[in-house]
């Protein structure tokens, strides 16, 4: 691997530095995108059960919403249900989707970065390819087989280690984007019935 990085020249360490950048990206929201720490198995369930039993005060929201990104939605929607004597579904769904706009944006964290790098890193190989041409020409063109040589394998190197970042980069970033979708309707789906389970609550305490 070294050798194929010194034969493409300098224009592949910004390539190999996009690599590197991309491995960390990736596992970095491999972990913080794993389903536990999302959407905890037995969230919600708990938090129903406080509110029958009324085992609810301001430290167990506070900690609620320090949980998972879950916690925080469920959070919100209990602030209203505790301080708020009269509370009426739309004003539980207002406050949740206001938190709902931060935790999409904390879910897409990286993750304009990694797209960035999936659109870039071709036209960084296309940059190592002119390179690799003009070097070509400029040392002597045709007439030298070692110019030749060389010139043609910056430009195939660096062709090839364009596409070899972007389409992990890519592939990784399609991923990650179907898997926040899928977490932000799961998540939309359980505050629509945990605020209806609200309001039927404290009407039935009225």
């Amino acid at each position: 691997m070294f050798e194929i990085i010194t034969a493409a020249g300098w224009p592949a360490y910004p390539l190999v530095f996009a690599s590197v950048i991309v491995l960390a990206l990736v596992i970095e929201r491999f972990i913080a995108l794993r389903g536990e720490r999302v959407i905890p198995s037995k969230l919600f369930e708990e938090t129903i059960e406080a509110v029958k039993t009324k085992n609810l005060n301001a430290d167990v929201v506070v900690n609620l919403s320090q949980h998972s990104p879950l916690g925080q939605l469920l959070s919100s929607a209990l602030r209203q249900y505790i301080t708020n004597k009269k509370i009426d579904y739309e004003l539980l769904e207002a406050e949740v989707e206001k938190t709902g706009r931060t935790i999409a944006h904390n879910l897409e964290k990286y993750m304009t970065t990694l797209g960035t790098i999936a659109a870039v890193a071709p036209l960084m190989g296309l940059f190592g390819t002119v390179v690799g041409m003009i070097e070509l020409f400029a040392s002597g063109g045709a007439a030298n087989t070692e110019h030749v040589a060389r010139g043609i394998s910056i430009a195939l190197y660096n062709t090839a280690l364009g596409l070899v970042v972007a389409i992990p980069a890519l592939i990784f970033w399609r991923h990650f984007k179907r898997k926040i979708d899928s977490y932000l309707l799961e998540l939309e789906q359980i505050s629509s019935r945990f605020c209806h389970m609200l309001v039927a609550t404290k009407k039935n305490e009225e």
